[in-house]
């Protein structure tokens, strides 16, 4: 494995986000006024402007469509800097997400598939890593079975000196245990929250769940974030390392692992270590569920303010 690169490579998925911030969820059956209404660009988006804004140059290797969704979402990808190594594909859009946003700031998403979910192995013949790529894998991608045998097959194939990451995300456990082993026993680095890490472990403590995972973790270090309170660290063989966040007012969590995936994965390029990289991307995800809206990663600028702010 290799701690220096120089772009992030995404084989995640970049959809549209409708986010819809509500008081409260309604019962079943009801109906709530939503207080505000936004379409955006989402998903693997969120995590490549993150590092993009941090000064990592990003690629988009995933599949999308053509139509309104597709449209909004390439034009999103090259306000931020963002390279598209794909042609789209025709006759389908790219897929949208449901995002509902209570009063606490908390999210809830509701997916419908697109282009984006349709990835082959031919897609990908033509995505070739740079010697200075760390390679970027989500659940969401491996969720949809057209992806996972493409991406497995093409992970198969990457040498040993690219970096990989990933992402269960919220459907970690409906991923095939296979599927994820095989992911597992390539990645350099594993993120998830706390949920997700419970998810693929049945154990409710952020820390014994971490220690489950990185047993099943031959050469990745382990991130579980756990939110206000920050994230903890992990490696075979090594104690648990509690990196601390920030208390701060949650308007929006729409987005914030990404943030935090993205400045991390910044700041690693940059040459941190994982600890002051964790920190600096607690960082960025507290300011970044201060504001509305799915992709509010700090520029490195707004993050110094932040941080001169804190005690």
């Amino acid at each position: 494995m290799t701690s220096s690169f120089t772009r992030l490579l995404h084989l995640g998925n970049v959809v549209v986000d409708v986010v819809l911030s509500v008081p409260a969820l309604p019962e079943p059956g009801g109906d709530v006024l939503a207080t505000r209404a936004e379409t955006a660009a989402g998903g693997g988006f969120n995590v490549m402007a993150a590092a993009a804004r941090q000064g990592l140059a990003a690629a988009y290797g995933g599949a999308f469509g053509t139509g309104p969704f597709a449209s909004l979402a390439l034009a999103a990808c090259a306000a931020e800097g963002i390279e598209v190594l794909q042609q789209p594909k025709p006759g389908q859009d790219t897929g949208l997400v449901i995002s509902i946003v209570d009063g606490t700031g908390e999210r809830t998403f509701l997916t419908s598939r697109g282009a984006e979910a349709t990835l082959t192995a031919a897609d990908l013949d033509p995505v070739r890593p740079l010697r200075g790529d760390a390679v970027y894998l989500s659940g969401y991608g491996l969720a949809h079975p057209s992806n996972a045998g493409a991406l497995l097959a093409w992970l198969g194939r990457l040498g040993g000196d690219h970096l990989v990451v990933f992402d269960p995300g919220p459907l970690a456990d409906s991923l095939p245990g296979g599927v994820l082993d095989r992911v597992f026993r390539r990645s350099d680095w594993v993120t998830c929250n706390a949920r997700e890490a419970t998810l693929l472990t049945g154990l409710g403590d952020p820390q014994d769940a971490l220690r489950a995972l990185t047993a099943r973790l031959p050469r990745a270090a382990l991130i579980v974030r756990t939110g206000p309170d920050g994230c903890l660290l992990g490696r075979p063989g090594s104690p648990v390392l509690h990196v601390p966040g920030y208390r701060v007012k949650p308007v929006d969590t729409n987005g914030a692992g990404d943030t935090h995936t993205g400045v991390f994965l910044a700041a690693l390029a940059a040459g941190a270590g994982p600890a002051e990289a964790a920190g600096r991307a607690n960082a960025a995800a507290a300011l970044s569920v201060t504001q509305p809206g799915p992709a509010t990663a700090p520029t490195p600028a707004e993050l110094a303010r932040f941080l001169a702010s804190q005690p």
